[in-house]
């Protein structure tokens, strides 16, 4: 797991308490696209399930995941792909 990848998931547990949670480094699918950098680390992709997202919209859920991560987002993480289900 890269080093951003625990930074994003330490967050998100401290946040949510989730069940489950698995954060996978893509960054190496996207070379050469706008926003990939060279030391990689910056497109990941999210699969989160929590208790705290149950009865929240979708959007309510990306939402909350986004306002955790908002330093991440906006600096070095160029993409996040969320898949985030309630209990």
């Amino acid at each position: 797991m890269t080093t951003m990848a625990k930074q994003i998931t330490q967050k998100l547990t401290m946040a949510f308490s989730p069940t489950t949670i698995h954060v996978v480094d893509q960054s190496h699918l996207h070379a050469g696209h706008a926003g990939a950098r060279k030391g990689g680390e910056s497109h990941f992709a999210l699969q989160i399930t929590a208790a705290a997202f149950s009865g929240l919209t979708l959007l309510a859920r990306h939402r909350a995941i986004n306002q955790v991560l908002a330093e991440e987002l906006a600096g070095q993480v160029h993409a996040l792909t969320i898949q985030a289900e309630g209990l």
